[in-house]
């Protein structure tokens, strides 16, 4: 097994132990400036109790300066260790959540088993709001640990002047904590429930984009639409239940919180009128009684965050753990060898496929059913995991199910019909990863110059998401451009030339067999001129090679195929 795959983490607990291993460090920082500034502003009170007590026994200037001195340090501290304590946590909180978006984008784009019910809409919140929503546990743990210095040392300044005062603010912390536990659990599966039909909805969204031109052609974007409105009102009550259910546990954490702070204001009032505390002291209290509600909301709020932590972390694990369409091994293709083999497929429509390409050779699979073309280009992808299909594809005359996916692409490409356009420029759809060696080829040979020619910015013409500002013929040209740029050892073609003329396909054809000289090329289509250039021709019929022969001899021969591919 891939040891990358081994020590993917699969549960959403075990997302939130790496988040938190991982950034230890900083979050002990965090803490313990956090902690500071909570001692601190704590301390303020306290110390203006003491101030106030000392005052009226001591009145002299001297004395008065050596307060505001110690309240200016008071100040300082809190504000020196909040701001660098938050800044070292959000720098973490900030860094994880890239790290996870990487993470989930990374396996987003590998191939995964089609029994996961994820679409692209979905993975993109996953990787997207779920990544930054885990990663602020990073913060949430650090801040709890400071609200509990809090509670502490106000229960301990408290208790030193009235042991009452002192455990009412423990009591009544713990039985606020014990309520809101109870009102948490609520908001933690509703919030789960919200984040899944939101992304549902976010699917839907982005399969409406992507079909919306097709949906118009055929009057479907009504009904497409209707659709997506009931995805997104089944999202919106759900919001509605999620936000109820937080209105109510934020109304009962602050009234809880007032609760307790008038308790302590009003058994510290009592005390003093009693005489059992002094002016100071009581001034004191009421200070903490006050304070201590920041503290304690922080603390209501906690498991909130730590519920939508959890709840995102569960859905990235649903792509971290999808397993790989093949069966990570250490096989790896023989270098330099461009044979492709296909023996005794059974898939879909494909009925004990058979057929070998030998290295450098350019062949034709005219596929008489749209489907066996589909299911073909599947398998060739690795778009269908090795168990889900019978017999063997070897490349380079290794079997197909020991390769993972890296060591299978690093020999054998198959370019979709429907290959997608990238926002960027005409550039970067071609040579993505910008060390492509026959941009300039593939462009000439995609018959994609004029469009080149045509912008004064050339191959640095910007292009919309999805191809948006070309035509369906130039977007298919550009997917061609890329996939002849990539110079691949086995490179499949599903289609290349159904969208621009007879006279461009023509040329294509021709200039494609040129270029790819030497280099193992298939091509999956009816097209007539790439049929011509192709050394032989495989027929594709009832998912089985049922005749083979040049173009040319086929067309002689066999009136089926003529019926066919004759335009």
């Amino acid at each position: 097994m891939n040891p990358r795959d081994a020590t993917q983490p699969r549960t959403g607990s075990a997302i939130l132990r790496i988040a938190l291993r991982r950034n230890a460090g900083a979050m002990t920082w965090g803490a313990v400036l956090m902690g500071m500034y909570q001692a601190g502003e704590t301390a303020f009170p306290i110390a203006l109790g003491l101030i106030v007590e000392h005052a009226m026994r001591n009145r002299s200037l001297g004395a008065l300066g050596l307060s505001i001195a110690v309240l200016a340090v008071i100040i300082t501290t809190v504000s020196f260790s909040w701001r660098f304590g938050m800044r070292i946590l959000q720098k973490a909180n900030t860094t994880e959540a890239h790290r996870w978006r990487v993470e989930v984008a990374s396996r987003g784009l590998q191939p995964v088993a089609r029994d996961v019910d994820l679409r692209s809409g979905e993975v993109l919140t996953i990787a997207t709001e779920d990544a930054d929503q885990t990663a602020d546990i990073i913060e949430v743990a650090p801040l709890l640990l400071s609200s509990l210095v809090a509670v502490l040392v106000t229960a301990v300044a408290l208790g030193l002047a009235s042991v009452r005062l002192g455990l009412l603010v423990i009591v009544g912390t713990i039985a606020i904590l014990t309520i809101l536990s109870v009102l948490s659990r609520r908001i933690g599966s509703g919030t789960r429930e919200q984040q899944a039909r939101v992304a549902r909805a976010g699917a839907k969204v982005a399969d409406l984009i992507s079909g919306l031109r097709p949906l118009r052609g055929f009057g479907g974007n009504h009904a497409a639409f209707a659709s997506y409105r009931t995805v997104s009102t089944q999202a919106k009550h759900q919001a509605f239940v999620v936000a109820r259910a937080n209105g109510v546990y934020a109304g009962a954490a602050l009234a809880l919180n007032a609760l307790l702070a008038a308790a302590v204001t009003l058994m510290a009032g009592r005390l003093a009128f009693q005489g059992q505390i002094s002016i100071g002291q009581l001034v004191m209290a009421v200070g903490l009684a006050q304070f201590i509600i920041e503290p304690l909301k922080l603390f209501a709020q906690m498991p909130t965050y730590v519920m939508v932590a959890r709840a995102s972390a569960e859905r990235m694990a649903l792509v971290l753990a999808a397993p790989p369409v093949t069966i990570p091994g250490s096989g790896r293709p023989t270098p330099g060898g461009g044979d492709l083999e296909v023996d005794g497929v059974r898939y879909g429509s494909l009925n004990e496929l058979r057929f070998t390409v030998s290295p450098g050779e350019f062949v034709a699979i005219a596929a008489y059913q749209p489907r066996s073309a589909a299911d073909l280009a599947s398998v060739l992808a690795a778009g269908v995991p090795p168990d889900d299909y019978q017999g063997t594809m070897r490349v380079g005359g290794a079997d197909a199910a020991d390769l993972s996916i890296e060591a299978l692409r690093e020999h054998l490409l198959v370019n979709p019909y429907d290959g997608e356009i990238f926002a960027g420029t005409l550039r970067t759809n071609i040579d993505p990863a910008g060390t492509g060696r026959l941009v300039a080829e593939a462009v000439a040979a995609s018959m994609l110059t004029d469009v080149v020619d045509l912008h004064r910015d050339g191959l640095d013409h910007p292009v919309r998401d999805r191809g948006a500002n070309l035509s369906g013929g130039q977007r298919q040209r550009l997917s061609l451009a890329r996939a002849l740029a990539a110079d691949a050892d086995v490179l499949v073609l599903h289609d290349p030339t159904t969208a621009v003329d007879a006279v461009t396909e023509q040329l294509i054809a021709r200039n494609v067999a040129g270029l790819r000289r030497g280099r193992t090329t298939i091509v999956i289509t009816t097209s007539p001129p790439l049929l011509d250039a192709a050394d032989r021709v495989l027929v594709l019929d009832g998912g089985a090679i049922t005749a083979e022969d040049s173009h040319r001899n086929l067309l002689s021969t066999d009136d089926t195929y003529r019926l066919t591919v004759a335009r």
